[in-house]
């Protein structure tokens, strides 16, 4: 009997509101409830990686995110807020683009602990942005301003938006979705990489812009960033292209502890 995987989904924060009180004053740290489910679909215990900080009411203790690369099996980054532009060495165009640099810290020392400790990780939307970002590369701090010629990446219709890719012939990603005549994915995002960063490489593509859409590690470890939303494909829906060959190829990687 094979056991039961534990894999580590990197949390969302939501930072105290100014004059705020009740829950508004405190700072909460939450996960998105479709990603969650999506990878508990195959049978799978997920834990939420708290960030530790130091601005706590109780004293801090001896854990530390390495802890957690230890004993968990794989890492999922999931979507939300953006990757701060001082990440890449750059500064903020507008103010709401600034993002949550406490999450960009946290989240880069939880994914490199993880690479250390030669743990697969897969990110989703943001989560593939911070790879690329900790990996050296840039983004696109708003795709519609900076490539006008762009395609509509994210629309008022949130998770019904939909664009189509293409995948790199004879990548990674080919070769575990085939040939499937769809390619529509499920795109909520305004930024997008720029700039790849260090051993990484391309696996998809948008259709009409070239914009990015996939990127993968090219060294031992599984490393996979998805710039689409897998969790938010209805089940049934076969105009979307179907990620559960991934998260499954994913799963794999955390058993055997390599690419598959």
């Amino acid at each position: 009997m094979k056991r039961t995987l534990k894999i580590g989904l990197s949390a969302r924060l939501f930072h105290p509101r100014p004059g705020a009180t009740g829950l508004d004053s405190k700072t909460l740290q939450y996960l998105e409830q479709s990603v969650a489910q999506w990878i508990m679909a195959r049978d799978v215990l997920v834990f939420m990686v708290p960030s530790i900080t130091q601005d706590g009411m109780l004293d801090r203790s001896s854990v530390r995110l390495s802890d957690y690369a230890q004993h968990l099996d794989g890492l999922v980054l999931q979507g939300g807020a953006d990757v701060n532009p001082m990440a890449y060495g750059e500064t903020a165009l507008h103010p709401e683009w600034a993002g949550d640099r406490t999450r960009d810290m946290y989240e880069m020392e939880l994914l490199f602990e993880f690479l250390e400790s030669r743990k697969p990780v897969l990110g989703i939307c943001r989560g593939a942005q911070l790879i690329n970002v900790a990996m050296g590369g840039s983004l696109y701090q708003d795709i519609r301003t900076q490539v006008p010629e762009s395609i509509e990446h994210v629309a008022d219709s949130y998770d019904h938006h939909t664009h189509e890719v293409v995948l790199e012939e004879g990548g990674w990603l080919e070769k575990q979705l085939g040939q499937a005549p769809q390619r529509k994915i499920i795109s909520i995002h305004h930024q997008g990489i720029r700039t790849l960063g260090r051993d990484l490489t391309v696996e998809a593509r948008a259709v009409g812009d070239g914009m990015i859409e996939a990127i993968r590690g090219t060294g031992r470890g599984f490393l996979l960033g998805l710039q689409w939303h897998p969790e938010f494909r209805r089940p049934g829906d076969e105009d979307v292209l179907d990620c559960m060959p991934l998260l499954e190829r994913f799963l794999e990687a955390c058993r055997a502890g390599h690419w598959l």
